[in-house]
């Protein structure tokens, strides 16, 4: 329960906060918030169940209200606390802005640190490999480096040595491209904290800072990735934590991309053939005898599983693919394609497991103090490189060779044409539904849980979300659900505008005459944002328009034509001289834009949000819904609009001072039956709609 040392906490916090901040106000429903949280994680309203989903509106201050709820609990219980974000942006404002301020505020010691996964962190090993190239270390590279390449990793690694860079990619001064860093990255196989030269290396040292702090921030993809290794290999055990999910309604597509898997045939089959030829060279540095097995097991596997892949690309007519794509339909496969999935399955497997063996063979003879790391390591590096791809190939495999399901949704399964190898595929295998999975290695194992975001709800209700993210509704299963409203008067402060349209979206000439539309409802002096549901359109209307832009000297911004940072840099500039501004920008600006106050006055949206389904993965979902006898443009396609409009009228007002107006160029939100429930998720502007 509650207990009387954590209220005392929290109502001291919040009283402290007053002191902190200049202009502050008092808000109810942040005080709530708060409130809520804390209860919940103390098990108020369910013994066993301590999860909330909360939608809190713009301009709550959700951040600090989650801090101040569950931080208290944590340190009170000897808990961790794992915040995880989907931007960059947030896990910044959270370091350098609230986490900060909360500890100036709170009685409660405690220490915060920013985790990344493995990826983010070079091997120091490898690093010392590859800066001194030789012809040893040129499997380590997909292609032949560059001199520019070779002499920023040789300052790459005068750096590390020196202490003046900590092996994280993220704070090197320059960019480093994908192909480099791919042949220094840090990775669970080479990367042996057992070995004296690595227990300093770069993700080990970060590593161990994690195992120290009470509150770590992380991101939605490192969460899902700790998970897939089984919880607490990363970040802590989930039985010892309590997970805060900022930006929630991202966390279901994250966790669908990581059970995903893919692979190429004829690429896959060309560095198997490099590994046959170097695996006797590498298991000389094992134990002979012991080895002898295992590189027989991997070099029988390997004569398999060539073959196989390298025939797979003949059994396919390209004239069958469309746009590129070849998918099964319902994830059902052909007889002779299930049975040959088996069989690499279990070949990738043998070989997988037979590498592995000899990597432990050569780390063993190194413990021993038989054999020197400096011979050791450069082997296993490049047996390490080869386990990591052995085993996305074994879950490739492992995915297509699934048997259908009874229940539940099948797999996405397709196959695509190379984009850069001629006559080559890639195999690719996607789950449709996640939210088990999410349950079974998150909700059901940790101490408790916090969903928040600004936008979780579709269509006024928590339904589609907690369908994606596999939470239980029911009132029995104790999950708390809570919607609270920003605290903006909306009425006062904005203007939502459906204009009398003659054409809607899908009528032939649309896009023209939404040129000339949006040329009316611009207003001069002001800054603009213009909000597009195709990047396609956006260039369009912007070449049409760009003529009577020069003639009233009005800036237009393009998104794509230069950096975001650019863009808005030039778009404040331009707004603070008391010019006009146009921003035009597709889905990617219609979320984490944010332009307080002058910054934008007038949000015009070209059209309601609806995703096309090209994918295969949602090809395949909008399937299985209709086989089931649903509709997946009412179950998927409205629900996932009204999220998206949500967000993108979000944009117009970010402080409570704010004012503007939204436009509305498609009349399908008054047109259509299932307009009124779009129209009736978003904020209560002051609404004008003309007839």
């Amino acid at each position: 329960m509650l207990t009387k040392k954590i209220q005392q906490s929290i109502r001291s916090s919040y009283q402290n906060l007053q002191h902190q901040l200049d202009n502050f106000v008092p808000r109810r429903a942040q005080n709530f918030l708060v409130a809520e949280i804390a209860k919940t994680l103390c098990g108020n309203y369910h013994k066993s169940t301590r999860m909330m989903v909360a939608e809190a509106g713009t301009g709550i201050g959700k951040s600090l209200a989650y801090l101040m709820a569950v931080i208290p609990v944590a340190v009170s219980n000897n808990r961790k606390v794992v915040i995880s974000t989907a931007t960059v942006a947030l896990q910044e404002q959270l370091i350098h802005k609230d986490l900060p301020l909360y500890r100036r505020i709170t009685d409660q010691p405690f220490t915060f640190i920013i985790a990344k996964g493995r990826q983010r962190y070079c091997c120091s090993e490898k690093l010392a490999a590859a800066s001194g190239i030789d012809g040893t270390q040129i499997a380590m590279f997909e292609s032949k480096p560059k001199a520019a390449d070779i002499e920023m990793l040789e300052d790459m690694h005068k750096a590390l040595n020196a202490n003046k860079w900590n092996g994280d990619r993220d704070s090197w001064p320059n960019t480093i491209t994908d192909d480099i860093w791919n042949s220094i990255v840090s990775d669970k196989h080479t990367c042996n904290g057992s070995f004296a030269a690595h227990r300093d290396c770069p993700f080990q040292k970060a590593r161990s800072e994690l195992d120290k702090a009470d509150v770590i921030i992380a991101n939605h993809s490192l969460v899902m990735a700790d998970a897939d290794l089984g919880g607490g290999v990363i970040l802590p055990e989930p039985e010892n934590t309590i997970y805060i999910f900022d930006e929630a309604h991202h966390l279901p597509h994250v966790a669908r991309d990581h059970a995903s898997a893919t692979t190429s045939l004829k690429g896959a089959a060309a560095w198997l053939e490099n590994l046959n030829r170097s695996l006797v060279k590498l298991s000389n540095l094992a134990d002979a005898k012991r080895a002898s097995r295992f590189v027989d097991e991997a070099q029988t596997a390997i004569q398999e599983l060539i073959p196989g892949l390298s025939k797979l690309p003949q059994q396919f007519d390209p004239a069958s693919f469309e746009d590129n794509i070849y998918r099964f339909e319902h994830g059902e496969l052909p007889q002779w394609l299930e049975e040959e999935s088996k069989h690499l399955k279990r070949q990738s497997q043998k070989a997988s497991q037979s590498v592995a063996k000899i990597a432990d063979l050569i780390a063993e003879k190194v413990k021993e103090g038989e054999l020197a790391p400096r011979l050791a390591e450069p082997a296993l590096t490049e047996l390490g490189f080869y386990i990591q791809r052995l085993e996305n190939l074994y879950q490739v495999w492992n995915l297509m060779a699934e048997p259908k399901r009874e229940k539940g949704a099948p797999l996405a399964r397709w196959l695509q044409t190379h984009t850069e190898r001629e006559g080559d595929f890639t195999v690719n295998v996607s789950p449709l539904e996640i939210g088990w999975q999410l349950d079974q290695q998150i909700w059901s194992r940790c101490i408790g849980a916090i969903l928040v975001s600004a936008t979780l709800r579709a269509l006024n209700s928590f339904s589609f979300f907690c369908r994606q993210a596999g939470i239980s509704e029911k009132s029995d299963d104790g999950v708390q659900f809570l919607s609270l409203a920003s605290p903006f008067n909306y009425i006062e402060q904005g203007e939502l505008l459906v204009p009398s349209m003659k054409l809607e979206p899908p009528a032939k000439d649309f896009t023209p005459y939404l040129a000339d539309k949006v040329k009316e409802y611009l207003v001069a002096d002001k800054a603009n944002l213009v909000l597009f549901a195709s990047y396609w359109q956006m260039k369009e209307v912007a070449e049409t328009l760009s003529t009577t832009f020069k003639a009233r000297g009005w800036s237009i911004q393009v998104q794509g034509e230069k950096s975001r940072g650019e863009i808005l840099k030039k778009h404040k500039m331009l707004v603070q001289c008391g010019k006009t501004s146009v921003l035009f920008g597709t889905g990617s600006f219609s979320e984490g834009l944010d332009l307080p106050g002058d910054l934008l006055e007038n949000l015009i949206i070209t059209k309601i949000p609806f995703a096309v389904p090209t994918s295969p993965v949602e090809q395949a979902h909008a399937e299985y819904i209709e086989h089931r006898g649903g509709n997946p443009f009412l179950q998927i396609s409205v629900p996932e609009a009204s999220k998206k409009l949500i967000q993108s009228v979000g944009r117009l007002l970010r402080k409570e001072q704010d004012s503007g107006r939204v436009v509305i160029l498609d009349r399908r939100v008054v047109s259509k039956r299932y307009g009124k429930a779009l129209l009736d998720s978003l904020p209560p502007f002051k609404r004008t709609i003309e007839y």
